[in-house]
Order: C-alpha cells, then sequence, then structure tokens
C-alpha cells in the first residue's frame, strides 16, 4: 500500500512579495525634497539680499544715484515690456521663494517633532537653544517687518513723504533722527536675517556634505563673514540718515 503524504505548510505557495505604497508627495513631500525646496529659495534669497544691498548703498552717492538706480529698477526691459513689469515678476518670485521656504521650514520642524514625540532626558545645550529660537521666532519677526519695509519704503503707506515722493526723499524721511524707533526696528530686524542667514549658510554646507573636519573652519568663517557683510551693508545707510551723514 503506498501511503499519501500530505503537503505541510512549509511547501505551501508563497504569495508574492507586495511593494510598500508610495509616500503622498513624491520627491516634494520627501525630506530631501523639503532641503533642496529650503536650499533653492535660501539661495534666491540670498541673491536678492546682495543686490538690494548694493542698491541701498548708492544712498552715499547722492539723491540722484540713488533715484536713478530705482527708476532703471522700474524700467528694465522697457519698451520691450510695460513699465515696472520685471520687477512686479521679480517681487512674485521673491515672494513665492518667501513662502515655500516657510512651508519647507515648518514642514521639517513637524516631520522631526513626530518622528521624536518624547522629549530627550538630557537638556540641549544653552547654543542649541538659542539657534532654534532664532531660526524659529527670527523667521517670524523678519516676515512682519519685511511688510512694515514694503508698506514704508515701497509704497509709502506709512512713509512720512507718501508714495509719489522720489526713492531717495522717502528713504531719507523714513530713517529720520526723529523716527528713531523706526531705526530701532531695522536695526533688531536686520541683525535676525544676519543670525538666520549665518545659521542657514552653515545649515547648507552641512547638508551638502562639505563641512568636513578640513573645511570645517573656512565655511564656518564664510558663513560668518556673509552675514556680516550683509548686516554692516543693509545698516550703514539708515544709521548714516538718522545721524545725519546722509541728509
Amino acid at each position: 500500500m503506498t501511503a499519501t503524504i500530505e503537503r505541510g505548510a512549509a511547501t505551501a505557495p508563497v504569495p508574492p512579495p507586495t511593494r510598500a505604497p508610495k509616500k503622498p508627495g513624491g520627491f516634494m513631500g520627501s525630506s530631501n525634497g523639503k532641503k533642496a525646496v529650503m536650499a533653492v529659495t535660501g539661495a534666491v534669497m540670498v541673491i536678492f539680499l546682495i543686490a538690494h544691498m548694493l542698491g541701498n548703498l548708492k544712498i552715499f552717492f547722492g539723491r540722484d544715484s540713488f533715484n536713478e538706480y530705482a527708476h532703471a529698477l522700474r524700467t528694465l526691459l522697457e519698451p520691450i515690456v510695460p513699465y515696472r513689469t520685471v520687477l512686479t515678476l521679480l517681487e512674485i518670485g521673491l515672494v513665492a521663494a518667501v513662502v515655500l521656504h516657510m512651508w519647507a521650514a515648518i514642514s521639517l520642524a513637524r516631520r522631526a517633532g513626530k518622528a521624536r514625540p518624547v522629549k530627550y532626558v538630557a537638556k540641549k545645550s544653552q547654543a542649541g537653544g538659542y539657534t532654534t529660537h532664532i531660526m524659529r521666532f527670527g523667521g517670524l519677526t523678519i516676515l512682519l517687518f519685511l511688510i512694515w519695509h514694503l508698506l514704508d519704503l515701497t509704497f509709502g503707506v506709512v512713509n512720512p513723504k507718501g508714495f509719489d515722493s522720489a526713492p531717495a526723499d522717502r528713504m531719507i524721511a523714513g530713517f529720520d533722527a526723529s523716527r528713531w524707533w523706526v531705526t530701532l526696528i531695522y536695526v533688531v530686524a536686520v541683525a535676525m536675517v544676519g543670525l538666520h542667514l549665518r545659521h542657514g549658510i552653515w545649515s547648507a554646507f552641512q547638508t551638502l556634505g562639505w563641512a568636513n573636519r578640513g573645511r570645517y573652519r573656512a565655511l564656518r568663517a564664510t558663513s560668518g563673514l556673509v552675514s556680516a557683510v550683509l548686516v554692516i551693508g543693509f545698516l550703514a545707510p539708515p544709521l548714516a540718515i538718522m545721524f545725519g551723514v546722509v541728509k
């Protein structure tokens, strides 16, 4: 008699492996995608800050020089395109860069919080705590100042000279000694920009993998130097106006 041997579970057919479902959002929804967005938008804002600083420094060459610079911005590619078209497009692009930068920063912060729901037992270093507060509340401070800055010097809504005045007149009136509190706000906001920029540039170096031991000091110094030059360049005109060097 022939015995029949039934197949056990070990020889049962194995179902094909199933692929894990893709996360929604694709590359832009990933941490690397958000870091890439922060890097690109950060670079756009740094280029804008350098160009804006150089333009502001023209106030030291006289009212006419500053007004000619402001007029040149508004007449870029004219008459091929209407008056102020290029400048408006650049401003829209800058606003988009700021919004995307904030979106990526907030998204990464939330993702990091979800990945670490339990707080560290050991306290963070004091320097690390300062950096966190600067990047978190500094960004909000910069945004609020940017709104005021546009209402003051671009649209003239809160400027003593109003919108119809020349750009140089609005700038000089805006930082007049009688409005010392405006200059003080400007100094605080620019200092926040410098701290934010220094940390941002250094973080970009780390993300790119450049911050090794051989380059650590040089790149650290570079991030500090770039932010310091921009801070000094932006603070020079309003302080010179407030103290009567530029009249």
